[in-house]
This record gives structure tokens, C-alpha cells and sequence, in this order.
């Protein structure tokens, strides 16, 4: 009788322990599938990823049209940056450095550096895209916007920024063929001679997280702002001193008034004569 319990109790707690280890297995398998499902997703998704970035200064020149067959044209590395009868016109020669068609979607326009401005519009303020515009993977493109309503208070400020050659600040949202993986990239409209010179900012990922987190990114840009400040200040001190410097004021020690000419100095005695 108590063998016979023995053997019942061992074959209760063998069963438990193989149903156990089944359960660990299954839940191994399981995470492993999953982790591989997310692999695979993410990969599929980087085949698809669109990535935006300024055209090279070697790509060909391209034109596009406007609404009122108003023609604009941007050579490679370059933008179109005009202001004709109150409305702005703007267009980027782009390329697109991903692996997925780009689908531009909206876009917003600032005056000013990109410096300026530490976080990108948001999306419901951007210009809704209203002409389909695609840049295929590895290739070049263009993108257009325009500024008409009189009432608008950023296309006064934009004006004003073209007709007094100040930077222009360029957010472009755009995702892939199928509506997803949605992001901004800001580019930078400078002055170089008669045409703008388009530069890349840095990108947003609106569906997930980016290549760095948001807050180091700030914390990056506030550092740099900090130094910019402290070099201007530091060479407008020494532009002070040079002023000081140059209006021939007097100086501890020089025995003399401002401006006063050093006096001659004494001519050498008469060596002796030999014959003397």
C-alpha cells in the first residue's frame, strides 16, 4: 500500500515536471517566432523605407510647372526660390537615398534657419500634397510648393525672407508607396551667389521611434546653440578690444598722452679723434 502511494506521488510529480518543461519549450518557441516575425517585418519595411536627402550638385537640372504655368527650374544640390506678384514659389531638386518609392504628402515652410527651430511643424498644420509627387529609389526627383493667399502671415514672412536673401526652412512629409512609414525631413534654403544651395536638416519618423531619441537630439542641438552664442560673444569682445586698441589711447606705463608722438631720440656722440 504505501509502495503503491509512492509510485502514484513520483508519477504525479514526473507528469508536472514533463508538462512544465513542454510549457517552457512551447514559450521559447513561441518568443522565438515572434522575435523572428519582427525581424522579418523590419526588414520587409526597410525594403520599402523612402529616405529623402538634397539632389547631388552633379544630377541634371530639373523643370516643373505650377498652376499658372509659371516654370521653374533647379540644377542638382540646388532649389528654386522665387517671390513674383505676391506669391512664392518653391521647389527642391531632391534624391532619394532608401530602398522604397517616396510619396510626398505635405510640407511646411519657415523663414529663418533651421537652427531656429527645435521641433518640426506639426502634421496638422503641414500644406496637404495636392499633386501626386514620387522620387523612385535612387533616383532624382522634385518636389513644388507654392504660397498664393494674401492673408497668409507665412507667405509675408517668406516673401520678406527671398526678397532680403534670408535662409528658408523647408519640412517635407512624405511615406512610402503604401501610405506608411510617414517622415519628415527638413531642409535648408542658403543664399550661394543667384541660386539657394538645399541642405539636410535632420529626419523624423512619425510611426516609430528614430535613429536617436528626440531628447538627445534637442539636448545636441541646445549645446551647439550654446556654443554659437558663446563664440559670437567672445569675438564681439575681441572686436571691442581692437577698436580700444585702434584709437591710440594710452596705456598703462607709456608715459605719454593719447596720440602724442614719441620724441626723437638723441643723436649718438661724435667718436674721438685719432689725431687728438
Amino acid at each position: 500500500m504505501f509502495l503503491t502511494a509512492e509510485w502514484a506521488t513520483i508519477s504525479s510529480l514526473a507528469t508536472a515536471a514533463g508538462t512544465l518543461v513542454l510549457a517552457i519549450a512551447t514559450f521559447s518557441a513561441v518568443r522565438s517566432s515572434n522575435r523572428s516575425a519582427r525581424i522579418a517585418e523590419a526588414a520587409l519595411q526597410e525594403q520599402r523605407r523612402p529616405l529623402l536627402a538634397p539632389s547631388r550638385l552633379t544630377d541634371p537640372t530639373q523643370k516643373i510647372m505650377f498652376l499658372e504655368e509659371h516654370w521653374v527650374s533647379a540644377p542638382g544640390g540646388r532649389a528654386a526660390v522665387e517671390h513674383i506678384d505676391g506669391t512664392v514659389y518653391l521647389a527642391i531638386s531632391l534624391r532619394n537615398v532608401g530602398s522604397g518609392i517616396a510619396v510626398c504628402q505635405g510640407w511646411a515652410v519657415r523663414p529663418g534657419a533651421a537652427r531656429n527651430y527645435p521641433a518640426h511643424v506639426p502634421v496638422d498644420e503641414l500644406h496637404i500634397q495636392s499633386r501626386d509627387l514620387y522620387v523612385p529609389a535612387g533616383d532624382i526627383g522634385m518636389w513644388q510648393g507654392a504660397l498664393r493667399h494674401p492673408d497668409d502671415a507665412v507667405r509675408a514672412e517668406v516673401a520678406r525672407a527671398i526678397d532680403t536673401g534670408q535662409p528658408i526652412t523647408v519640412e517635407l512629409l512624405y511615406s512610402d508607396q503604401i501610405g506608411g512609414q510617414r517622415t519628415i525631413s527638413r531642409f535648408g534654403l542658403t543664399v550661394a551667389g543667384e541660386t539657394r544651395l538645399a541642405s539636410l536638416n535632420r529626419h523624423w519618423y512619425l510611426d516609430w521611434d528614430g535613429p536617436r531619441p528626440e531628447s538627445l537630439a534637442l539636448a545636441a542641438a541646445n549645446a551647439i546653440r550654446r556654443d554659437h552664442e558663446a563664440a559670437e560673444e567672445r569675438r564681439a569682445a575681441a572686436q571691442g578690444e581692437g577698436a580700444v586698441t585702434d584709437t591710440g589711447g594710452a596705456r598703462p606705463g607709456d608715459g605719454r598722452s593719447a596720440g602724442a608722438e614719441a620724441a626723437d631720440p638723441p643723436d649718438p656722440p661724435d667718436p674721438p679723434d685719432p689725431l687728438r
